[in-house]
């Protein structure tokens, strides 16, 4: 078996600079758990919603969260935050080592349009490998509803789908389920932290790679902890969850040319029939 252990941090946060918050609550997870070595928070954790906090690429917040991951010598994916890049904002969701090392950065596919204005979506997938232990990809919120994405990253070869959000809407409960479906549908572990308090209504969940609930949170603040075994969606995918369906066994091997991804997946005529993306009007 291949264990490694991962923390979920639901955190209450307010709107602005949350980073002396987020370092208190690794440097008391670490006192507490020491054998935590990796460390996910909720989207937008930082600094919240607001685009205008957004920080520019290798400055004071981004040496900030390396020292944090080297002081406490753990993987950390830190949420996201804006930054920005030009003229461009982009929702991003950086990957530190144990050294303090950026090793990648994941600019958020599918902003949460109309409603997240004025970001601008990233184009390139991110999985990054942990030596000895296996491959994990990045995913931010809204990303989740395309079940493209996830599947982009588990043909990869990713094991473990790391995926923070900020929802604090009716549909959270819809993203239980899309949640446990990826799980499910690609064998693979699905660690899905929200926000709580103000910003977001908790409800964080982890899924094992038979679409299984590992722990699924309250609304309050909420540190959860899950020994991750990548050798068990190995067996998984291998042998099916508890010998049932070998899902991506029977993706590979299926010679249908799928009709919705010709020409780049998203221009079938009936989908152009739907109207111009933009926030619903009483009016309309």
């Amino acid at each position: 078996m291949t264990y490694f252990t991962v923390a979920g941090l639901q955190l209450i946060l307010a709107g602005n600079n949350n980073l002396d918050l987020i370092r208190r609550e690794i440097s008391s997870l670490k006192k507490r758990a020491p054998a935590v070595q990796m460390v996910m928070l909720g989207e937008l954790s930082l600094f919240g919603a607001n685009p205008e906090h957004a920080v520019v690429r290798g400055g004071d917040v981004e040496q900030a969260l390396c020292a944090i991951a080297r002081e406490n010598k753990i993987w950390f994916v830190p949420g996201s935050f804006y930054q920005r890049d030009g003229d461009r904002i982009y929702n991003m969701a950086p990957v530190i080592n144990p050294e303090g090392e950026i090793i990648s950065r994941y600019r958020k596919i599918f902003p949460f349009c109309p409603y997240e204005a004025g970001i601008t979506p990233g184009d390139e997938f991110v999985c990054f490998d942990v030596p000895g232990v296996g491959r994990f990809g990045v995913l931010i919120c809204y990303d989740m509803w395309f079940p493209e994405t996830t599947r982009t990253l588990v043909s990869a070869g990713a094991a473990f789908i790391l995926h923070p959000t900020m929802t604090n809407s009716i549909d959270r409960d819809a993203e239980l389920a899309i949640a446990r479906a990826n799980a499910a549908v690609n064998q693979c572990y699905f660690m899905d932290i929200n926000v709580a308090g103000d910003y977001g209504v908790g409800k964080s969940i982890v899924c094992g790679p038979g679409g299984e609930v590992i722990h699924q949170a309250g609304s309050g603040r909420e540190i959860i902890l899950i020994d991750v075994d990548i050798d068990h969606v190995r067996t998984v995918r291998e042998r099916g969850w508890h010998g049932t369906g070998q899902v991506l066994k029977s993706f590979r091997d299926n010679k249908v040319p799928f009709p919705v991804y010709r020409n780049g997946g998203n221009r079938a005529d009936y989908l152009k029939s739907l109207g111009r993306l933009k926030k619903p009007d009483i009016r309309e």
